[in-house]
């Protein structure tokens, strides 16, 4: 049985004991140390930083989601960090679910009721398998799609079409050896072999009876099938056409079982089930599928626009800028940036500028959306910077100003209605964001949703 430790971003992993473990720190054992330290040296070389040593003893995740398995049979799931309880798993692995289906365009759960409540107890790694092998069963019920194969063999037979070329070729004593053409109905067909592949290596990973159980009455039923040799050739001859529609469900799970759909791939040798995810990247993409739900008619929206540099040198352009957004309606334009960090939605002041709390937000990300509103809008307009909401920012901050001309709007993100949180001020073409009232008391920031 293979031992199974949750966390979310940023804990902290240590091989010494701990009293009360948590969400935010765990006991791992050495061999899962050392494995995670050599993983992290490999994944530096390609500008990413998956942990951070602190002391011979003790690590820190950094903002990776998702499953690494190690060598020792260990799974590591890394989970969000998005609310302040750091003991509920269930809360954490369902909303990573939800953004996962939604950014890899995946179709809707078939299930309801208790057992789509039930799949979120399963770490990652199983709930990935679970809707895969879930898929599959749907769709060995409803046909696998068979194709024609071409064989040319020698036979002292002719079936289908004599190859001439070879037979005027055939050595003295065998010409009643008929070299010979002819197709074959098989299943063996990119798409089949690739789902082979995917199922197979369930079989060998999944530890949950159901999914054990389905996979191998599976794995019976397409047993004449081989497995793919080359996945990425195979992929590439994945058909979408209308015959093979009913094949189009499974296809997100198989590559993403497959590892062909990952923004960050384990380095080195395949072991089990490793999933990777940086957060970061996740909750951009997840914002901009949803605000594309919520567009109004005549609403576009635009990701990774990169028409714009900071600086020229030489008559050739430095810095590309890129906004991950750029919501457009007729000549307006807005830039909008996503950053998934924790926000305080209180201002406190204690007599000079030194002591002022900035609402946890970075000087940085300010000198960015400056230079956007520059390049892109030309020094006039409205900037949008997008947080996930949590308990202490649940509404939008009073408007920054930049200039007369240039502002920008700090707005959360309502990670279970998946809905942008917008300012009574603000015209954003959106339909669906909730409207809230802001009014400023004091030293803080009060808020009143209306519905």
């Amino acid at each position: 049985m293979k031992t199974c430790i949750t966390v979310r971003e940023y804990a902290r992993l240590t091989t010494a004991a701990i009293e009360i473990p948590s969400l935010d720190q765990a006991t791992v054992s050495l061999s899962v140390f050392d494995y995670l330290c050599k993983l992290s040296v490999e994944c530096r070389k390609t500008g990413a930083s998956l942990v951070q040593e602190i002391g011979r003893s003790s690590l820190r995740l950094d903002n990776y989601v998702g499953v690494i398995e190690t060598p020792c049979g260990t799974l590591l799931e890394i989970l969000p960090k998005h609310v302040d309880d750091a003991s509920d798993a269930i809360v954490s692995r369902q909303l990573l679910c939800r953004m996962l289906r939604a950014i890899l365009n995946f179709p809707a759960p078939r299930e309801v009721g208790v057992a789509n409540v039930a799949q979120f107890k399963k770490p990652l790694h199983e709930w990935v398998m679970a809707q895969f092998l879930a898929e599959l069963d749907v769709l060995i019920k409803r046909g696998i799609r068979f194709d024609y194969q071409r064989i040319e063999e020698e036979q002292r037979y002719l079936r289908g079409q004599l190859n001439v070329m070879g037979q005027m070729y055939q050595p003295p004593g065998r010409q009643h050896i008929f070299q010979i053409r002819h197709d074959v109905f098989l299943p063996d067909r990119p798409e089949n072999r690739l789902i082979k592949t995917a199922l197979d290596r369930i079989c060998t990973h999944t530890q949950a009876p159901d999914s054990w159980r389905l996979a191998h009455e599976l794995a019976g039923r397409m047993a004449e099938i081989p497995r793919s040799r080359q996945t990425a050739a195979d992929f590439k001859y994945w058909r979408n056409d209308r015959l093979m529609a009913h094949y189009q469900p499974i296809k997100p799970w198989c590559e993403l079982v497959l590892g062909e759909n990952m923004p960050l791939a384990v380095l080195g040798e395949t072991r089990g089930m490793s999933l990777l995810f940086p957060m970061e990247k996740l909750f951009e993409a997840y914002v901009e599928v949803c605000l594309r739900r919520q567009l109004m008619q005549g609403a576009q929206l635009k990701a990774q626009v990169a028409s714009q540099h900071l600086c020229k040198h030489q008559d050739r352009n430095f810095f590309q800028l890129k906004p991950d957004l750029m919501l457009m309606q007729g000549d307006k334009r807005w830039i909008m940036d996503s950053k998934w960090k924790r926000l305080n939605g209180t201002f406190r002041a204690y007599g000079d500028d030194e002591g002022v709390q900035k609402y946890g937000l970075s000087q940085n990300d300010f000198y960015q959306l400056f230079a956007y509103g520059q390049k892109y809008l030309g020094g006039m307009g409205e900037m949008v910077l997008i947080y996930p909401q949590t308990v202490n920012f649940s509404a939008p901050l009073p408007v920054f100003h930049f200039s007369d001309d240039l502002c920008l709007w700090v707005l959360p993100f309502d990670l279970n209605e998946e809905i942008l949180l917008l300012s009574p001020n603000m015209r954003l073409p959106i339909k669906d964001g909730r409207m809230t009232e802001t009014a400023m008391t004091g030293a803080g920031v009060k808020s009143q949703f209306n519905s």
